[in-house]
Formats: C-alpha cells, sequence, structure tokens
C-alpha cells in the first residue's frame, strides 16, 4: 500500500509512505534495515556507503551514502543525476521497532528530510513501513526549485512524489526478496 500526502501551506513539502508483510521476526528485519552500508541490495539510487563516524547503526552515527541517478528521472527537472554522496545521521534506533535518519546539510546539520523503517509484529512474521518525510526546503530541494516558476514548482513537488512512492514500493520489494530467500 502507498500513501503519497499532498503538499499544502500547511503539510510538509514530501510525504511518502509504502509497507509491505514480511515473514521475518521484527529484530531478524530490523538487522537488516539498519545495515545502511547494505541499502544497495535494495535502494533504487544508494550503491552503498560507509559509517563514517558513531558506534554504526545508533543515534548520532554518520552515514556517507553512495548514490546514481539516471538521467531520465523526471528528465525536464534540474536534479542530480550520475553519481553522488549523502551524509546522514541516525536519529532513531529502537531494536526491532524503528530505524529513522536525517541527511545533513553541507555544514554537517541534520535538515527536516527525514527516512525511517517502523517493524510492526503481524502473526508470524511483521509489517514493514518505509516512510519519507520532508518538513521543509533541503540545500538540495532550495537549489532545484530556484529557478523554476511555481506553476513548475507545483509539477515538480507532484512528479517527486510520483517517483519517491515507486522508489519506496521498489525498496520494500527488494527488501523481502533479501529477508526472505533463504
Amino acid at each position: 500500500m502507498i500513501q503519497v500526502m499532498g503538499r499544502t501551506q500547511h503539510t510538509p513539502l514530501f510525504e511518502v509512505r509504502a509497507d509491505i508483510r514480511l515473514s521475518a521476526a521484527p529484530y531478524e528485519v530490523y538487522a537488516v534495515v539498519s545495515d545502511l552500508p547494505r541499502s544497495a541490495e535494495w535502494s533504487p539510487e544508494c550503491t552503498g556507503g560507509t559509517w563514517v563516524s558513531g558506534e554504526p547503526a545508533t543515534v548520532g552515527a554518520v552515514f556517507r551514502g553512495e548514490n546514481r541517478r539516471s538521467p531520465n528521472v523526471v528528465e525536464w527537472a534540474p536534479v542530480v543525476r550520475g553519481t553522488w554522496r549523502t551524509e546522514s545521521q541516525v536519529v532513531a534506533a529502537e531494536p526491532g521497532r524503528a530505524f529513522r535518519w536525517a541527511m545533513r546539510d553541507s555544514f554537517g546539520r541534520a535538515q527536516q528530510s527525514v527516512w525511517s523503517y517502523e517493524i510492526k509484529p503481524a502473526g508470524d512474521g511483521c509489517v514493514l513501513v518505509h516512510h519519507f518525510l520532508m518538513g521543509a526546503p533541503t540545500e538540495g530541494i532550495r537549489s532545484i526549485t530556484a529557478d523554476l516558476d511555481e506553476a513548475e514548482k507545483r509539477r515538480f513537488f507532484a512528479d517527486w512524489s510520483a517517483k519517491l512512492a515507486k522508489d519506496l514500493q521498489v525498496t520494500l520489494l527488494n527488501i523481502k526478496a533479501v529477508i526472505e530467500r533463504k
């Protein structure tokens, strides 16, 4: 199931959520999704990365991600294409329940751009929820939208929300394949 919340004055710029049922225990799922260097196994854009400070997968730890985006993603928009790096900081690490990380700006400050996995027990398995929330424009979004007029900005937010929704669903299907292969 995918939900894309609309953008209005009183809502976040982006809020996208997807969920999937897994035949695995919550702690097993948590161990996989909190291992960010493994992201290349399931993410459409993250090709991996390394922990650069702090105890890996704990609150405050910093992860430097390696990413790659194809040239045809929202082709008309001035987004980063090819390879780039990001830094994020773990903001919640609750084994078996939740793992969240906030993207950092060029000064190393956490931005209101938070990715998360929430895990809920369900029968003999669990439901994994993947969520992205951007409450305020990040450095990247400000750069992308700086030269867009209002109509182009509305189009960008709609197109990018659709892209994010697809990415979350693909990520969850890939995580399911990784976790359930025995």
